[in-house]
């Protein structure tokens, strides 16, 4: 009777996960998987993802770019650099620790530690808690984007954090390269928690018991997520089965998905910009603006848009896409390899010179044809260019020590507005601030940081559109960088996977709201 009791009592706990829909697992096939459980070891798309699943910011983007409350309730604005927050009760952490204000402040207090965060925070000057359930974050000047900045915020249990682990470190050390206790341990108020790592291989995400939205219609308790880096190899497992989901979906077998009567194609516009940065200190022929300007020239960017990306990106010349405050649309791709070896002879490099070329071959779409291709175009001005690819995993810390003249990097504005890009990756690098983080071209301007420091604090809309439109041209013309093409989301999955309710332009799906029919 008590075997039958058990049995009963489980079912009936599965079946109200997900407003009475049966418990379903999920099988995930990612290009790459969480570089580390700690949320705040990398800044990047992946994490990002991760974050929502395990974690659950203050505020989250609606699909149609609305803010939805998620750890906050509502918020208000006390003045021109204070908004103050009012936190949802009785939300427990996977370890069981209760979720306050001071979980945020302590957070926060962490992400402004982090190199990769600590620019995205750098305009936060204080967290007050007012007490367990309300807190006033505060900045150093008006700032127009702290709403935005608060879905980055995925409160971290400050007591499970806390102390020294059994290698007497830190158990709240942020470790890029090397052993840490975040790496490896989490606890976060989320979805799901983590059961299962071995990196590179499988990690095992299942439903929290005591997770706080009930509301969710979410009927996935467990998540069992692989990385197959091989496009074709990732496309298979979904055919046959193996797996149910997979992002990304390689261009080249968008037809063949749609065709299979079992699966389903689904995209969705996204704002991530593809570019290659030009290192002016590696290369002193880089810090010439008519040189740069010759590779951007050289490039034919539509031309990799139509056959390499089939068509499912959009040319791009600048970084905002359509709709960003910052989006220029003067600007227009310029392909022109006549004007290109022309540049080349007025910078008196009419025979040209070498240059080492790094890029991904398993983070962006077709990353590493593009690459590729860039070669063959540079070529053609005489530039010999020596390429290297390799998976994400490696292919960061080579970025960060600037392994070479060329590198790529995509990248997605955390804040969803202009200003973001160039904060990050045009602004004079400053390991202070945090400003210029992935600037690995060097490229700085003081125009530029005046221009974009500027926008952060302009609370008039319209003229903060025309100051992020300035910084638009202002590159443009300096050839800041080297711009293809805004990247589109896209997502395989079978028939009775709900994919399109839970994805989005910053490419986060919210697995906790997934139904598996």
């Amino acid at each position: 009777m008590k075997k039958i009791l058990v049995a009963v009592l489980t079912a009936l706990l599965l079946f109200g996960l997900g407003q009475g829909v049966g418990a379903k697992t999920l099988k995930l096939g990612l290009d790459a998987d969480p570089v580390s459980l700690d949320p705040h070891v990398q800044l990047s798309g992946g994490m990002l993802q991760y974050s929502h699943w395990v974690f659950d910011p203050l505020v989250r983007w609606s699909q149609d770019m609305r803010f939805e409350p998620r750890l906050a309730l509502r918020w208000e604005r006390i003045n021109d650099r204070t908004m103050r927050f009012f936190l949802r009760k009785d939300v427990t952490f996977h370890s069981g620790n209760p979720f306050t204000a001071e979980d945020v402040r302590w957070t926060v207090e962490r992400l402004k530690k982090s190199v990769d965060f600590k620019g995205l925070f750098e305009p936060f000057d204080e967290v007050k808690v007012i007490d367990d359930y309300t807190l006033d974050i505060i900045t150093k000047k008006p700032y127009a984007l702290l709403l935005n900045m608060a879905t980055y915020i995925f409160p971290m249990d400050r007591k499970f954090y806390s102390g020294l682990d059994e290698t007497g470190q830190y158990k709240d050390a942020i470790v890029k390269i090397g052993p840490s206790f975040a790496l490896s341990h989490a606890s976060g108020t989320g979805p799901f928690r983590v059961t299962f790592r071995e990196q590179g291989v499988r990690t095992v995400f299942e439903r929290f018991a005591d997770y706080w939205d009930n509301g969710s219609p979410g009927n996935v308790t467990k998540i069992i997520l692989t990385p197959i880096k091989e496009d074709a190899t990732r496309v298979a497992a979904l055919l046959s089965g193996d797996v149910d989901f997979i992002s990304p979906v390689p261009p080249q077998d968008f037809q063949r998905i749609r065709r299979d009567k079992k699966v389903k194609l689904v995209t969705f516009p996204g704002g991530r910009i593809i570019t290659f940065q030009l290192n002016q200190k590696r290369r002193p022929e880089l810090a010439d603006p008519r040189v740069r300007q010759a590779i951007v020239y050289a490039v034919n960017n539509a031309g990799i848009v139509k056959k390499i990306m089939k068509g499912t990106a959009t040319v791009a010349a600048q970084q905002s896409p359509a709709g960003y405050a910052g989006h220029h649309p003067d600007l227009a791709p310029r392909y022109d390899l006549k004007r290109a070896r022309e540049l080349m002879k007025e910078a008196g490099l009419k025979n040209g010179f070498s240059a080492t070329m790094i890029a991904p071959n398993n983070r962006y779409v077709n990353d590493e044809k593009i690459a590729e291709a860039v070669v063959s175009m540079l070529a053609k001005i005489k530039i010999k260019v020596n390429l290297k690819t390799m998976p994400k995993a490696q292919y960061w810390d080579e970025f960060d020590a600037q392994a070479a003249d060329i590198q790529m990097i995509g990248w997605h504005s955390d804040t969803e507005d202009s200003g973001n890009f160039s904060e990050f990756l045009v602004m004079c690098p400053d390991a202070k601030t945090g400003y210029g983080q992935y600037n690995s071209g060097n490229y700085c301007n003081a125009r530029i940081d005046e221009l974009t420091l500027a926008a952060q604090s302009e609370t008039n809309l319209a003229r903060r559109a025309e100051i992020l439109k300035e910084i638009e041209k202002i590159l443009y013309d300096d050839a800041a960088f080297v711009p293809f093409h805004w990247q589109n989301h896209s997502y395989g999955a079978k028939k009775n996977i709900q994919v399109e309710p839970i994805v989005n332009t910053m490419n986060f799906p919210y697995l906790g709201d997934l139904v598996i029919q």
